[in-house]
């Protein structure tokens, strides 16, 4: 698994959700897993994706849109 994204939980679990209805099966984790689960949706987390996926993600969510120009 590839480190693909860190920012708060919010952001974490709608990207996770995108990538899984393109294909692309990534996982959440917290950046420090020993504070309590308080559903704080500002809590820093990680969208892992799998290694051979990373780049296919990379286009969906950071390359350029030529079509917007």
């Amino acid at each position: 698994m590839k480190l693909f994204y860190t920012g708060p939980v919010i952001n974490t679990e709608m990207l996770v959700t995108m990538l899984e209805k393109n294909g692309i099966q990534a996982t959440q984790e917290y950046v420090d897993p020993n504070l309590s689960d308080d559903g704080d949706l500002n809590r820093p987390a990680r969208v892992l994706v799998p290694d051979e996926d990373y780049d296919r993600a990379y286009q969906l969510f950071y390359a350029e849109r030529e079509d917007e120009l």
